[in-house]
């Protein structure tokens, strides 16, 4: 076994890496795969490592970063506008399934300090995996979508009384626990305003004064500085680490600089969180689970039946179908990455004996390891308990929709109904199109109603729901919103349905217009390129060039499907994340100096399109020749932009000039 603390970190990169390819290949949560890599390294007994104090430190910091990321996610007027979910079901799931775990970890002989952690931790809910996954199924928007993010804000809220709480019931556990909670909250709040109000008055312009220095580095530097500094605060006052953490980031999320600094804090918190749930993994002991697997097999049983049968029924309280309430219980059923930092934070402070510890951090590795089946499958086990209802109620919706259209022919079908599908029903209304549009959100097709649109509620990607839009007899389909799992779903029915109908699809650039396209769009408009058409038209009329030039320019861009603006220089931000969008096509440029294998050959005889890689153009003396034909002999000297991908264009690269 490698010695030190290299060896170790070593250890757990080699293992890190081979489990998250693993779990991505089969689309599973980082999270689980983490928390398996600590599993399997962390068994001493089997010969693993140990975690030191630094690995400890630096586990602390990745929730740290966690808790700042969930403060620049905060909105006061989105937690207004869910008020009745969120305060209402969110509030009510944490307080009953707390008191519920709480009750029966005293009654199988916890401490009351250890029972309302437990409580606390297995109320908890996974945000990353139910957002990422429902994002995926396109189920985000849907009505059991909302009634489960609703309650998943609550939860995320409900975190930060426990981190106040916590370390003061680990001082009180010997003695009278009333007051001393009394004070930590009060504490927690006066702690909380006052950062809030510091941050309200200093931090917007000491942000302007950093980004007026147009400096990365310096920019990165203050977001540590502000972050960190605010979790010392909060741990000065006796409270958490990253309860100031949160703090931070609320103050953080209301200014214009949130998106700048969420992208610059990613880095940190992925890596840090990462070892932060790989030294939650390390604390399972493998070797104890033949006396305690009844038990926590019991506890992840009963969580998971608990919980979808208490957010059911209180989703079916508050309107809900059966159906829905079912799917929205099963998608919360699990315990989720916050049930660690408090699982953590109560073994920190003693407040959990060791066999304890395991069960409940086993039930709640294994509910995490259910919840991709039971979000994946919450549709086809709704059906299956309330088919009929459930089935009844969408009939339902589908016949008010089609009675609303019944009278409609050639008629345009808006999908999604935001500001731009909105703008686009506007310009219908001007020229006497009749239209009909289907949108997720119940309060903005209230309203579009009562002011007279022709909006109904429903889900688009659902074939009936096109078909009850009348789909048989429209005239055109138009995509408004920017989804491209949605928009493939739909153009899957349509083509399907109506293979000759005209689809105009939205999306925020040219990534997936290839995919779209061949999915069967009849045009794909992305926001970014037309912007630019948009810019330059202005731009070219204030320069005096004609205006029926200006037009035949943007015709011919629009005819060519976009390929004369499609390539873009990336720039060494782009190029240096590793994120999707640094992988897409982009252009390139290559010289050719003496001795280069390109040299005197023609472009047909490299053959780079054979390669993935188009030559776009070709600068020779300072002139650039714009598409360069296959026959173009190439000379030392010339400058070739390439488009490509960036594997493509470096095996192109390395052709031109090596061979």
């Amino acid at each position: 076994m490698i010695q030190g603390v290299f060896g170790d970190v070593l250890i757990l990169l080699a293992a890190a890496v081979l489990v998250v390819a693993l779990f991505r290949r089969f689309n599973l949560p980082p999270i689980l795969a983490y928390l398996v890599v600590g599993v399997i390294v962390g068994q001493q007994s089997l010969g693993g490592i140990s975690v030191s104090e630094d690995a400890h430190f630096l586990a602390e910091l990745g929730v740290v970063f966690l808790m700042f990321s969930i403060g620049l996610e905060f909105s006061l007027p989105r937690l207004l506008s869910m008020k009745g979910v969120v305060l209402g079901l969110g509030g009510a799931q944490v307080v009953v399934s707390t008191l519920a775990g709480a009750l029966v970890a005293f009654l199988l002989g916890m401490t009351p300090q250890g029972a309302l952690v437990v409580g606390g931790l297995l109320a908890m809910s996974s945000t990353a995996i139910v957002s990422k996954q429902l994002a995926e199924q396109v189920e985000i928007h849907s009505r059991h979508g909302r009634f489960a993010m609703g309650i998943l804000l609550f939860q995320d809220l409900a975190v930060i009384p426990f981190l106040v709480v916590i370390p003061t019931l680990a001082i009180s556990a010997s003695g009278a626990t009333a007051m001393p909670l009394l004070w930590a909250l009060t504490k927690g709040v006066l702690v909380s305003a006052l950062l809030l109000a510091a941050g309200h008055w200093l931090l917007r312009p000491l942000f302007r004064e950093v980004a007026a220095r147009h400096s990365a580095e310096l920019f990165m530097l203050t977001v540590l500085l502000v972050t960190l500094t605010a979790a010392w605060a909060t741990q000065q006052a006796g409270l958490s680490l990253v309860l100031g953490a949160f703090l931070a980031g609320m103050m953080l999320g209301e200014t214009e600089f949130r998106h700048q600094v969420e992208a610059d804090i990613r880095p940190f918190q992925h890596v840090l969180l990462g070892l932060f749930f790989i030294t939650i993994g390390m604390r399972l002991d493998i070797t104890a689970l033949p006396a305690i697997w009844f038990w926590a097999l019991l506890v992840t049983v009963g969580l998971v039946l608990f919980k979808t049968a208490l957010i059911a029924g209180l989703t079916r309280f508050a309107g809900a179908e059966r159906g829905v309430a079912l799917r929205s219980g099963l998608v919360l059923a699990h315990s989720g990455e916050f049930s660690f930092v408090l699982l953590s934070l109560a073994l920190d402070n003693h407040l959990m004996d060791g066999q304890a510890s395991q069960i409940v951090l086993a039930a709640v590795l294994l509910s995490m390891a259910l919840s991709p089946l039971l979000i994946r499958y919450n549709g086809a086990l709704a059906k299956r308990f309330f088919g009929q209802s459930y089935g009844r109620n969408r009939a339902q919706m589908e016949e008010a929709i089609s009675t609303s259209t019944r009278a409609m022919t050639q008629h345009i079908i808006i999908c999604g109904y935001g500001r731009v599908g909105q703008n686009i029903a506007r310009q219908l209304e001007q020229e006497g199109f009749e239209f009909v549009a289907l949108d997720m959100d119940p309060l903005r097709v209230r309203e579009a109603r009562e002011a007279g649109d022709a909006v109904n509620y429903g889900n688009s990607t659902r074939q009936g729901m096109l078909e009850a839009a009348g789909l048989d007899s429209a005239r055109a389909l138009i995509i408004s919103f920017q989804d491209i799992a949605a928009s493939l779903k739909i153009l899957g029915h349509v083509r399907r349905l109506r293979p000759e109908l005209p689809v105009l699809v939205r999306t925020r650039d040219d990534t997936d217009l290839d995919r779209l396209q061949a999915a069967g769009a009849t045009e794909v408009v992305p926001e970014t390129l037309e912007a630019s058409l948009m810019l330059a038209s202005h731009l070219l009329l204030i320069l005096g060039v004609p205006m029926s030039k200006i037009v035949r320019r943007m015709r011919e861009v629009h005819n060519d499907r976009y390929r004369l603006l499609r390539g873009f220089f990336p720039g060494a931000d782009q190029a240096a994340t590793g994120s999707l969008e640094a992988q897409r096509e982009r252009l390139h440029t290559v010289a050719l100096e003496e001795g280069a294998f390109g040299v005197g050959r023609t472009l047909g005889e490299l053959g780079l399109d054979k390669l993935g890689v188009v030559a776009t153009a070709v600068r020779r003396s300072g002139i650039r020749g714009i598409a360069p034909e296959p026959s173009t002999l190439l000379r030392v000297g010339d400058v070739l932009v390439l488009y490509g991908t960036p594997p493509d264009l470096a095996r192109v690269e390395t052709l031109l000039l090596r061979g």
